[in-house]
């Protein structure tokens, strides 16, 4: 069911570097053209980290970990392919679909596979004033490896989350800040217990992690480039009429967080769309960093 391309198995087999990246975001995070950009951008970040991408998604009834760039064209031009989770995954193999993995179907695919990094933009959550709680938190409490996120969307509620997330057994840590990067926003009012400051440090405590054999993936939270970062009160501002649209809409389930995004970079005229493009690329650089370094400590013993 899991179909690893011949370059990543390759690169697995040499101990380098891999880090696997979600497609949700090209299939149903960002609009077209952006998403292709990002697409082409992630990769490159990767690679020029010395590392080798390992998209995954689902397609032609397989889990795919590492993809041709005319299965990423189409995730990013094709209206008919469908978010999947990992409670989703065996019905989407199952069916044939296209589809664009979450974090959570993609950190499961990872570590199935032997890949410990992973990167995203954002996870998901506990939305505010509401039961809904992401697939995201109960994947990240027993899939090992380390993803690095620039913490949870902006359209959760950042306290309950890391509530959640401390009660399952993940670990929340700060890379190079101590408190709480908000996806678009440099910070969360939530101070962190853990900081790293390089990426050696990050894939030192990977590895202790891998030899203890915690079942639990270490989330590293690196904060948005400040040049490209929004203030908290405007996200928050933009976030409560983002939510006030999906209400009205009847919009839940699957279709409410990409639905928030797009009324999020609605409400703040594009600005939430460039800054995430921005922290995709420097997680998406710093997980390749990270992989390159625990391969290196890898072959070291």
């Amino acid at each position: 069911m899991i179909a690893v391309s011949d370059g990543v198995r390759d690169a697995l087999r040499a101990g380098e570097g891999v880090v696997a990246l979600e497609t949700s975001v090209i299939a149903q995070g960002l609009p077209a053209p952006t998403n292709a950009e990002a697409a082409t951008a992630l990769d490159r970040a990767v690679r020029d980290a010395g590392a080798v991408p390992a998209w995954v998604a689902v397609d032609a009834g397989a889990v795919r970990v590492g993809l041709e760039d005319a299965t990423l064209e189409r995730l990013a031009a094709s209206g008919d392919s469908v978010k999947v989770a990992r409670r989703d995954v065996p019905l989407a193999v199952a069916s044939g679909v296209l589809g664009g993995t979450t974090v959570s179907a993609t950190i499961w695919a990872a570590a199935a596979v032997g890949i410990a990094v992973s990167a995203t933009g954002g996870i998901g959550g506990v939305h505010p004033g509401s039961d809904d709680v992401s697939a995201d938190l109960l994947e990240l409490s027993r899939t090992p490896g380390m993803l690095v996120c620039s913490g949870p969307k902006s359209i959760v509620d950042p306290v309950a989350t890391v509530e959640r997330l401390e009660e399952l057994g993940v670990a929340v840590v700060g890379y190079g800040v101590r408190r709480l990067p908000f996806f678009v926003a440099r910070e969360a009012p939530v101070e962190l217990e853990h900081v790293v400051g390089r990426p050696e440090e990050a894939a030192a405590a990977l590895r202790a992690a891998r030899r203890a054999g915690t079942p639990s993936t270490i989330v590293l939270c690196n904060p948005v480039p400040a040049e490209e970062a929004l203030d908290p009160h405007v996200v928050a501002e933009a976030a409560q009429r983002a939510f006030a649209r999906a209400s009205a809409e009847g919009v839940r389930g699957k279709d409410l967080t990409p639905f928030l995004l797009s009324a999020l970079a609605d409400e703040t005229d594009g600005r939430t769309l460039a800054a995430n493009l921005g922290l995709l690329v420097s997680n998406a650089s710093l997980a390749g960093r990270i992989a390159v370094e625990l391969s290196e400590l890898d072959r070291r013993g």
